[in-house]
């Protein structure tokens, strides 16, 4: 599928991947061709998906049959126990788990949720933090049905980051360095320019469980006022 759109795709980092290893994998997400490009790490990779892809024709019965990990992210602690029981099991076997921590496709600017960072605190396994930006550009599904060809992807691996030093600290610690050191990277220009999210073009997906990072104020002050002006909170 990556030949046939002629993805342009740039990996760099491997070297960070120990043989062997089980990550908790925390990648950038910017659509479902996420997922083309992180196949093509040397590792055996478990997803963490939305439930609702897996009602898709064609899309959905693959993610059963591969045994794909099916969540609500709108249903929060509920959500993070169901993937709490399955993990153990999936790790265990030597496969990496994939679990994008902005829960989201809307952008850059969309705060980290903590799930995969309690995970790997109460598992006590690396995480792998990925800088992956650019695949928005190939199909940026649900904003437009159009395919694009022949686009640049950037997919860095950073060096693992092992929980034990956070231990103290918790999942929020964990998950804001992690949060920090992934953004920076993805807006170094070195990269694919990451997808940004501007709701006068893509809505404001009021139902959704996302918030914005406030190291984007503007766009976060944008958000809080739309959501207070509709009676929604800001998460």
């Amino acid at each position: 599928m990556s030949r046939y759109l002629g993805m342009q795709l740039k990996i760099s980092g491997l070297e960070h991947i120990r043989s062997g290893e089980s990550y908790v994998i925390t990648p950038l997400h910017e659509g479902l061709v996420d997922a083309l490009a992180l196949l093509h790490l040397p590792l055996d990779l478990r997803f963490v998906a939305r439930d609702e892809l897996f009602d898709w024709p064609f899309f959905g019965p693959v993610l059963r049959d591969t045994e794909q990990v099916s969540i609500c992210p709108e249903r929060g602690t509920t959500s993070y126990l169901q993937l709490r029981r399955q993990a153990p099991s999936i790790l265990a076997g030597g496969e990496s788990l994939v679990v994008f921590p902005q829960g989201s496709i809307l952008g850059i600017e969309i705060v980290f949720m903590s799930g995969p960072f309690a995970l790997a605190l109460a598992l006590d396994r690396p995480i792998l933090p990925i800088a992956l930006t650019g695949s928005h550009r190939i199909w940026e599904h649900p904003f437009t049905p159009r395919l694009r060809f022949g686009q640049r992807v950037s997919l860095r691996v950073l060096p693992p980051v092992h929980p034990a030093g956070y231990r103290a600290l918790g999942a929020d610690a964990l998950r804001a360095a992690v949060q920090r050191q992934l953004k920076a990277q993805a807006l170094d220009g070195a990269m694919a320019a990451p997808r940004r999210f501007v709701p006068a073009r893509d809505g404001y997906w009021d139902g959704f469980a996302y918030a914005i990072d406030p190291a984007f104020p503007a766009l976060r002050e944008e958000v809080a006022r739309h959501r207070a002006s509709v009676g929604t909170a800001l998460c």
